[in-house]
């Protein structure tokens, strides 16, 4: 008997289902069971493994052999991570909380891109900005999204421009796993890692099935495929992975007149190589192309209306370019590896009669040295170079000389950083580290960080980290609302650069029992920040007002996640984070005004209940999120509530495992939640009767922005999966 990856389970459990028979395996694996002639059913078990049945033919005066591979139960301490120190290390050993979260996860309610899968995780929320062109970014522990650092394979490539519909175009099936750092990042990252890192480990030329596929499609008319396959062409190992999206429904539930979601062609294409070295030094090569026809708006919206006030719709066009690679250089007992990447993003769009057209260029490379000192310092030291080259054709990127052309604005971001990993002792851990960034604008930056990990028993461990984040704000990069036309954007003052300190402190627990065993990982996060650029929508119903806030603002809160596994198959994950964010606005008198954030919810909790059935190999799996309410953005004397209800997403699938194909079938938002009254005056998007008194005594104005949850309702859903290892 071996466990998936063929190591040997010894001492499992060999029982004849409905007999007092069975035996145990040796230290090799092996067992023997004396059976006379006939029928049985077997069940084999082991701790931290799913159990699996298996019938048997024994027939007369013959040997049968039955080889058996277990399934491990996911117990996430022995997982290897890199995000944590950038370079691997089991995750129970490393002093940064990692949380790690593979395809299995997110095929229990599958989704066609990275965005809508984080929904599935413990206290990050995918937050929709926009309800007519569905743009959106992923909040963790309740910050913002420009305060989430998105890496792939440990590299910047998604920033800046590519940070509005970005996240919506890596599909996930060149996905091997995603590594989730809840908290401060800055000293590896970069000082934009404040609120945490999603570094997308993308599949191994390698490790990957030599053929995967995965089709999908449901009643609201949403088509999904991902196709991937994987050769070997002399000592170069290949992997094609081709992505492509379909929604073209102008659908209009709630009667207002827009498309419920936007409608979207997407195509991806991504291909990564892996070459085999002398002493099997590191050589990794990726590139990926994306191409994305995105529109939303009123349903009697053609393409001849693009840029007009004839009939109102946000039509993008996004064309993009990424490249990713690594490769060791060829020192004797040195680990030196230069990490590099690019990325070209072209945005063609048209939000009403506002024409946003942007380019960028962005280039990053890293040379990283890790050395093992003593016994007890694990170094790693390197440095950094960012260079960012945009532009746009607002009012900021015009030429002072002549308004009619655009000028670059190119920016170098050049850094050093290094970071020592001390073992005090068989228990105890000390992680200490520091970055130095040089700014074109703002001059030096400093980004320390210390971590230190207690082992308080064989499966109990204890982390506490700290550290400090800068950044500097884009704001027609990062936010969507400045974009739409529906409200003039006013600048106050030169924005400063955000700075804030972060604490987090992470216990974990891994808790056997006879039946299973039970993963606990328990959190409390503590931010607080200065100069925090905070858009004011509130205080004038036709601007918004960027300014840097006078006083502070604190994000905290605690989060708590167990995962039950039990040996007969059955799963339950149970996850819920409570939190505050706010922001204490000093007056010109020197009191202090509390003002909770929009769009946070203080609490927010994710469940999922999985049980096969062996015999039958079949899945069933349960999963929902729950949210307290959220401030939303609101005009005075709105007749919308100002804060949204509490809400619960349900989702629902049955899959069936047959040789290489899993058949699925689901239903996804089961009690068909919605929000109501999503856009201000959708019959009025140009704003040509806002000065009505008689049928606008409110002077209320076109808003698309009020938004807290999808607008897509109850939908069901039917998809076929191949894997060829």
């Amino acid at each position: 008997m071996t466990g998936a990856s063929g190591e040997k389970v010894e001492f499992a459990s060999i029982v004849v289902i409905g007999q007092s028979l069975g035996t145990t395996t040796d230290s090799s694996g092996n067992y023997f069971l004396a059976l006379p002639e006939g029928y049985y059913k077997i069940k084999f078990s082991c701790i931290g493994f799913v159990s699996e049945e298996r019938t048997a033919k024994i027939m007369a005066s013959k040997t049968t052999k039955l080889d058996v591979a277990l399934e491990e139960m996911e117990n996430r301490a022995q997982e290897v991570v890199v995000t944590g120190t950038m370079q691997e290390s089991y995750k129970a050993a490393s002093v940064t909380p990692v949380e790690i979260y593979t395809p299995k996860l997110f095929q229990k309610n599958p989704s066609p891109n990275l965005f809508n899968a984080l929904q599935m995780v413990n206290g990050v929320r995918p937050q929709l900005n926009c309800n007519v062109c569905n743009t959106g970014d992923i909040h963790i522990n309740g910050m913002e999204g420009p305060y989430t650092m998105v890496l792939i394979d440990g590299m910047p490539i998604v920033s800046s421009l590519s940070t509005v519909y970005g996240l919506m175009g890596i599909p996930n099936g060149i996905v091997e796993r995603i590594e989730v750092v809840k908290g401060p990042a800055s000293t590896l990252y970069g000082s934009e890692a404040v609120g945490g890192v999603v570094n997308v480990i993308t599949k191994n030329p390698t490790k990957a099935p030599t053929l995967y596929s995965d089709f999908n499609a449901n009643t609201w008319g949403e088509y999904n495929a991902d196709l991937s396959a994987k050769w070997k062409h002399g000592k170069v190992n290949s992997l094609v992975s081709l992505n492509y999206f379909h929604f073209k429904n102008r659908i209009d539930k709630n009667k207002d007149g827009f498309t419920d979601m936007t409608l979207q062609d997407r195509l991806s294409i991504f291909s990564k190589w892996s070459f085999e070295r002398k002493e099997n030094r590191l050589a990794t090569l990726g590139i990926r192309l994306l191409y994305e026809d995105r529109f939303g708006g009123q349903t009697n919206f053609r393409n001849q209306f693009r840029g007009t006030d004839s009939v109102y719709g946000e039509s993008i066009y996004t064309k993009r370019a990424e490249l990713i690679g690594a490769y060791q250089l060829p020192f004797k007992k040195q680990n030196v590896v230069f990490y590099y990447s690019y990325n070209f993003h072209d945005q063609n769009s048209a939000y009403g009669t506002t024409m946003f057209l942007a380019k960028q260029h962005v280039a990053f490379g890293q040379l990283v040295w890790t050395k093992k000192l003593g016994k007890s310092h694990q170094l790693v030291a390197g440095t950094a170079i960012r260079y960012t080259s945009y532009t746009d054709n607002t009012a900021a990127s015009r030429w002072p000389q002549d308004s009619s052309k655009y000028q670059w604005a190119n920016t170098l971001l050049p850094g050093i950083f290094w970071q020592d990993d001390v073992t005090i002792s068989s228990k105890s851990k000390l992680l200490v580290g520091n970055r130095l960034d040089l700014h074109p604008v703002h001059g030096y930056i400093v980004s320390p960080r210390i971590g230190y990990k207690l082992q308080l028993h064989r499966y109990h461990s204890l982390r506490l980290n700290t550290g400090n984040g800068f950044r500097v704000v884009n704001v027609f990069t990062e936010d969507h609302a400045a974009l739409t036309g529906a409200r003039k954007v006013v600048f106050e003052e030169n924005l400063e650069p955000e700075k804030s300190w972060n604490g987090n402190v992470n216990y974990t627990a891994y808790l056997p029992f006879e039946k299973g065993f039970i993963n606990v990982d328990a959190s409390f996060f503590y931010n607080y920040f200065s100069n925090k650029i905070i858009p004011d929508y509130l205080s004038d119903a036709n601007k918004i007002v960027y300014k840097n806030l006078e006083g502070y603002a604190i994000n905290r809160g605690i989060a708590l996640s167990l995962d039950i596994n039990f040996s007969n198959s059955l799963k339950i994950q149970l996850a819920g984070t409570a939190m505050e964010a706010f922001k204490k606005e000093r007056y010109k008198t020197g009191n202090y005004f509390h003002v909770n954030q929009l769009l946070s919810p203080n609490f927010q909790g994710n469940a999922s209940v999985s049980y096969t059935i062996p015999y039958l190999n079949v899945a069933i799996d349960y999963t929902s999120q729950v949210y307290s309410p959220m401030k939303l953005p609101v005009y005075p004397n709105d007749y919308r509530p100002a804060f949204s209800p509490w809400f619960s997403l349900h989702n629902v699938q049955i899959s069936k495992n047959y040789r290489h194909s899993t058949y699925y079938i689901g239903i996804k938002n089961i009690f068909d939640f919605v929000p109501q009254n999503p856009i201000l005056r959708p019959f009025d998007p140009f704003d040509k009767n806002v000065n009505d008194p008689i049928n606008n005594p409110h002077n209320y104005t076109f808003d698309p922005n009020y938004t807290y949850a999808p607008l897509q309702g109850i939908r069901a859903y039917v998809g076929l999966r191949l894997v060829i290892k």
